[in-house]
């Protein structure tokens, strides 16, 4: 007897990001860091792994003393490419906006 293979549905989907970072090219964003690092700049490319090409980036300095609490202090890092695995949140410059769970079913 031949056994049908049933298409898998995992294989069948296209990967697909859950974030639209579409919208934010040309725009400035801030992102953090893990470990606490933040910085700002204009976003100008991104892959399905987060990895991030930011230009005129400004790197926002942290306390000597506590890593986690920002000080006043920025220094410019112009060109950059942030690794995917290392990005905690990428929000845009301007403000937040509310985004659907993408883990609950609509």
């Amino acid at each position: 007897m031949s056994e049908q293979r049933k298409p898998n549905d995992k294989q069948a989907k296209k990967k697909e990001s859950i974030l639209e970072l579409n919208k934010y090219l040309d725009k400035a964003i801030r992102v953090k860091f893990q470990g606490g690092r933040e910085a700002s700049g204009i976003l100008k490319g991104f892959d399905q792994l987060l990895n991030l090409v930011i230009d005129s980036t400004t790197e926002q300095l942290r306390d000597v003393d506590d890593p986690y609490r920002p000080s006043t202090e920025s220094r410019n890092l112009g060109l950059v490419v942030c690794r995917g695995t290392s990005v905690v949140l990428i929000s845009p410059q301007d403000g937040m906006e509310a985004i659907p769970n993408p883990f609950i079913p609509q």
